[in-house]
């Protein structure tokens, strides 16, 4: 849908980004696992599990029961050793989330060499819990100064309640004595495993959009490993570039316009979607705001020498990183930048593609509305990002509204799809006024107050 129509969308029903429902209030609690002393953010749909001393990770979230990110079960809840490396120097991968400096490299010293870094990647970060009882309930990390690249980094996570949006603000701040030129750099890693034997999740998936007048020749460009990866399946029509894990190694970066970056897990039928704000024209590092890195068979150059990975699951784990990177920030000493981007999950039903994403939800089917004999047909597959109901606004020509329909018979939640044409009491039942010409479809919590828009659609008569 176009940036215009959905401005317009914003003035005629009162957009709220934020506004969920009254529901079980979200907190924040410190426990100690058994070594780690983990901050855990809740409220009735998701968890969060933060661990500050290992790099100020978000080792997992959960929406219900189910975990999104990649966890190393050898390394969970252990006393990080006093060199915060491995015996033999070498990276201690945790998994989960956390972020980083771009562009990676190991040439000079406008590049990040890590991982290992003790300082940004693994060391102990401060948390500090700003509001605890408050909506959103906000939890600060801020890391240590590192010399050699300048910077200390420090994040900002809110929860918010009838949700599984989490809002996280990012900083790099710079504490050398010079001029410095970093990104940021939000590094995720997925759990690609089969969770019900063996293997691979052989319905795994990556989705961004792509630029029509990319800088790169195929609208991405492969970082890593093998050019013919056959994990890479753009599609050139809808804009929208695939990556289907296959277990072969790989990564590439893209130029993508979209603002959002979402992973499904098709066997299991879920979806998170990352959603930041593109700047275009801007200098992103490797000229790519989203990218995506496979573990996998296969060789890749770092570290000044070449790395074979065979496909032994204990050195090789099936992880999926979804990555999301700011543009470049020339900062003075003592200047900072910020990265501001959000989380949102949903179960979407089984292994649907992800051709779109707002605030409010993830479309696996664009809506569509038809008339037929004299009676409003829609169409379309949705995860949604909050509790509540949906609301239709129909609008004529100059879009003025002509008529709202709140469906408060049918809760809409992410622990379910919206599919709909099984929405009972829609199809064939709403009236249509003469004069309406497109209709769209909003969320509102539980006092009918509009919470965002979700999707719209030209009437075809």
């Amino acid at each position: 849908m176009r940036v215009c129509c959905k401005m317009l969308w914003v003035l005629v029903a009162g957009f709220i980004i934020g506004a969920g429902c009254q529901t079980t209030s979200p907190k924040a609690t410190t426990e100690e696992t058994k070594v780690w002393k983990s901050i855990y953010m809740t409220n009735d749909l998701i968890e969060l599990q933060v661990v500050p001393e290992i790099g100020g990770r978000v080792i997992q979230y959960k929406l219900g029961d189910y975990g999104f990110f990649w966890v190393n079960e050898q390394l969970f809840d252990k006393e990080p050793p006093e060199t915060l490396l491995g015996p033999n120097g070498e990276w201690l991968n945790y998994g989960g989330d956390k972020i980083w400096l771009a562009p990676q490299g190991w040439d000079n010293d406008k590049q990040w060499p890590g991982p290992p870094d003790t300082i940004l990647d693994s060391g102990p970060y401060k948390p500090e819990i700003l509001t605890r009882d408050d909506k959103p309930v906000v939890v600060k990390l801020t890391g240590r100064s590192d010399p050699r690249t300048g910077i200390q980094l420090s994040r900002i996570i809110k929860i918010f309640d009838g949700t599984t949006h989490i809002a996280i603000d990012a900083e790099m701040r710079n504490l050398d004595v010079k001029d410095r030129r970093w990104g940021i750099w939000s590094h995720t890693q997925f759990n690609a495993g089969n969770r019900k034997g063996p293997g691979y999740n052989k319905n795994y998936w990556g989705y961004c959009t792509l630029d029509p007048n990319s800088s790169f020749t195929k609208g991405y460009n492969v970082m890593f490993g093998s050019a013919d990866n056959p994990s890479y399946k753009p599609d050139y029509e809808k804009k929208i570039m695939q990556v289907h894990y296959e277990r072969k190694l790989g990564k590439i970066g893209v130029d993508s316009p979209g603002g959002w970056a979402a992973t499904v897990d098709g066997t299991n039928g879920y979806v998170f979607a990352q959603m930041y704000d593109y700047k275009p024209g801007k200098e992103y590092p490797d000229n790519a705001s989203a990218e995506f890195w496979m573990n996998g068979v296969g060789e890749f150059t770092a570290w000044g020498k070449v790395n074979k990975l065979t496909d032994d699951p204990i050195l090789n784990p099936y992880v999926f990183e979804s990555e999301i990177l700011s543009p470049y920030a020339n900062l003075k000493p003592n200047e900072a930048c910020a990265f501001n981007y959000h989380w949102f999950a949903a179960k979407i039903g089984g292994n649907f593609p992800i051709l779109d994403c707002n605030k409010i939800g993830a479309a696996c089917k664009s809506l569509t509305a038809k008339m037929r004999k004299g009676k409003l047909i829609l169409d379309g597959h949705y995860g949604v990002f909050y509790k509540g109901n949906m609301q239709l606004v129909f609008v004529n020509q100059n879009y003025i509204t002509v008529k709202t329909v709140l469906l408060d018979y049918y809760p809409v939640s992410p622990l379910a799809p919206i599919i709909f044409s099984k929405v009972p009491k829609l199809n064939g039942v709403v009236e249509v006024p003469q004069e309406a010409s497109r209709v769209a479809v909003f969320i509102c919590n539980e006092h009918g107050h509009s919470i965002g828009f979700l999707a719209d659609a030209e009437i075809e008569l």
